[in-house]
């Protein structure tokens, strides 16, 4: 029976990868569709392609960071990360990531997660067993992130301004950037695939551990967790999530390519620092930020404040909303066993 439960959670964990896919699709396609480079349909199997390759590219730091650096494994004979706090968890964050697509609001998937496996973990075992250590590192990149991403996107967009400024063909300019936004878009969705799907892959690879499956934390992560989780993000870009691309690309502020290109690249280079330190950060948090720069550069008034406000609340809330949801999961699930 507890055979079939393990199972049972690992296709639950691949379900939330799946709606992180479908989730956080916005977050790859959202400026190449509000530029119209490419179709949304276009755009998602893109997105979905590069999503699906980011293992072989950038490694699988993220999902070690999240299977041994959130919760405390604890002892191999009665250990805190079991079948029903990673069960909890998921509940937690599928919830938060399904409430926050339905209200169009492009909340963070990954800190979703990290608040359930935090609502589940204290409910079980008590405060103790999540490490401060690790969470007061995924504490400081929900701040640092958006901000280095908006930094980058406000430089990049002015520097590309700058070597362009003497191009007075407007709609040469535009050709050029529009072809450059499908390396953008790769990029960004490699590094999206490099931080996002690996957060279930750790997520699985600590059920494994806190199941007996495997005995060494530092061994690899088995291959068929990897693909697995990646074929479950890639399908889930492929469905996309067109209430959140409509905020990203559109809700915001209004991006041209040369805009569009510079908050993907922005994006994308603090997305590739992060995932080759094993940092798990929100590329929803940082493709905004990006976004919210390059928008910047026009006037302040180009941003719509208002709408990047309620984005913001609904980051703050991610993990206490998640955690909260998880730990009454977790009540729940240890009444019924």
């Amino acid at each position: 029976m507890t055979e079939f439960l393990l199972y049972v959670v690992i296709g639950i964990a691949l379900i939330f990868d799946f709606v992180n896919g479908f989730h956080d699709a916005a977050n790859s396609i959202a400026t190449v569709v509000a530029t119209r480079v490419l179709t949304p349909f276009k755009a998602v199997l893109w997105a979905a392609f590069w999503n699906f390759i980011a293992f072989a590219v950038l490694g699988t730091h993220v999902a070690k960071f999240i299977a041994k650096d959130i919760l405390d494994l604890g002892p191999t004979d009665k250990p805190f990360v079991t079948i029903g706090v990673i069960f909890a968890a998921l509940m937690g964050a599928i919830f938060w990531n399904v409430l926050t697509a339905w209200m169009g609001l492009p909340s963070s998937s990954s800190h979703a997660l990290i608040g359930g496996m935090i609502g589940a973990g204290i409910a079980k075992g008590g405060g103790h067993v999540v490490k401060i250590d690790g969470l007061r590192k995924v504490g400081t990149f929900i701040i640092y992130s958006p901000l280095v991403g908006l930094a980058l996107g406000l430089l990049l967009f002015i520097l590309v301004m700058w070597l362009f400024h003497k191009y007075t063909n407007v709609k040469l300019t535009n050709r050029i950037f529009r072809k450059l936004q499908l390396v953008s878009a790769a990029a960004f969705s490699l590094g999206h695939g490099a931080n996002d799907a690996q957060k279930t892959m750790g997520l699985i690879f600590a059920l494994l551990l806190g199941s007996g499956k495997i005995t060494d934390p530092d061994s690899e992560i088995p291959m068929w967790v990897v693909l697995s989780a990646h074929t479950a993000i890639g399908l889930g870009t492929m469905f996309g999530g067109w209430k959140i691309v409509k905020t990203m690309g559109n809700k915001l502020t209004r991006l041209q390519p040369m805009g569009g290109f510079a908050a993907e690249t922005a994006a994308a280079v603090t997305l590739f620092f992060a995932s080759a330190k094993g940092i798990p950060v929100s590329t929803t948090h940082t493709i905004t930020g990006a976004i919210v720069g390059v928008g910047s550069t026009q006037r302040l008034s180009a941003v719509r404040w208002g709408v990047a406000s309620k984005v913001v609340w609904a980051w703050i809330f991610t993990i206490p909303g998640a955690a909260i949801v998880a730990a009454l999961s977790y009540y729940v699930v240890a009444a019924l066993s």
